[in-house]
């Protein structure tokens, strides 16, 4: 099993868009490891009033890149020998680590939870201490970090066409998912040859919602072994880590959405168990967590949490 690096330069990155056309920056074999980088989303509007705390390689991207429809900047996509359509890719996240000495939180008028409530652009620059895995807001208080990228996917179906970074869709992409942290395994289906496996959105801490419709973007440093799995169907992405599954559903409509999330769990748990179609709802209504995910993107996303214990 072979580790590749991929630094986040205009030539790894693309900004806004998603298409099984885009060519891959990077072939590997099933079961090598990636390890990347990405740059916050945003565009010089996030930078901070001090031109020097701009990361080179941030500033560089935003002033020779072409922006499509979507605020993303991603890493790759990365080509894994063997995947084909109908497949899925396990994605193991090993590592999430900032890569930047601040992040920013915005509120962006008409987006968000509650977008006609709050008019006022406003932007804040917290800076992060890696050395003791915090950050602090310009009022004091001081949170804990918890790394994770917000956009981790597989290109849509070619037949699709461009799509922007902004909707997470059956590929997954901006899912803004805060439970898809190191020790999480992610099932993704494949739609196009290869896979075209990518990641960006760096989020230093998010709660569930991310209701504002930030995350504390900033850049990360992350490591994912890609894993081409032909016993497997998911037509939606799956989690689990070492304790929980992890449903995921996504939707226009957060009903449906809650919906969806429900379904892929009654379906995972009779995939592994004995259990009816029944008895894995009952179980899903005792101890499963329902959970909303983000309300910010477009399609809504809630996933649900079931211990494996119970299985």
């Amino acid at each position: 099993m072979a580790s590749h690096h991929l630094r986040a330069t205009p030539e790894t990155m693309v900004w806004g868009t998603l298409s099984a056309a885009t060519p891959p920056v990077l072939a590997v074999d099933s079961g090598d490891t990636v390890t990347l980088a990405c740059v916050p989303a945003g565009g010089a509007a996030a930078f901070p009033a001090d031109a020097a705390r701009v990361p080179p390689e941030w500033r560089r991207a935003v002033e020779t890149m072409s922006q499509g429809p979507g605020a993303h900047f991603v890493t790759g996509p990365v080509f894994v020998r063997g995947a084909m359509p109908g497949d899925v890719l396990a994605v193991e996240i090993l590592e999430a680590r900032p890569a930047m000495e601040f992040g920013f939180v915005s509120i962006m008028p008409l987006l968000g939870t509650l977008p006609d409530e709050f008019p006022d652009a406003e932007t804040i620059h917290p800076p992060i201490d890696r050395a003791r895995g915090t950050c602090t807001l310009p009022w004091g208080t001081e949170l804990p970090l918890d790394p994770f990228f917000g956009v981790i996917g597989t290109a849509p179906p070619a037949a699709w066409g461009r799509v922007t970074t902004n909707i997470p869709r059956a590929f997954g992409g901006n899912m803004d998912n805060k439970e898809l942290t190191p020790g999480t395994t992610l099932y993704l289906p494949v739609f196009a040859e290869g896979a075209l496996f990518y990641a960006g959105d760096g989020h230093g801490v998010q709660g569930d919602g991310e209701v504002c419709i930030c995350a504390l973007e900033t850049a990360l440093e992350g490591s994912f072994r890609l894993t081409v799995r032909k016993d497997l169907s998911y037509a939606m992405p799956f989690a689990e880590n070492a304790t929980h599954l992890i449903s995921i559903g996504i939707d226009e409509d957060l009903d449906d959405a809650a919906k969806g999330a429900v379904r892929e769990m009654v379906r995972e748990i009779c995939r592994r168990t004995n259990l009816s179609r029944n008895q894995a709802y009952m179980l899903c209504s005792l101890i499963g967590d329902l959970r909303v995910t983000q309300t910010v993107d477009g399609n809504k996303g809630c996933h649900m949490m079931l211990a494996k214990r119970y299985l």
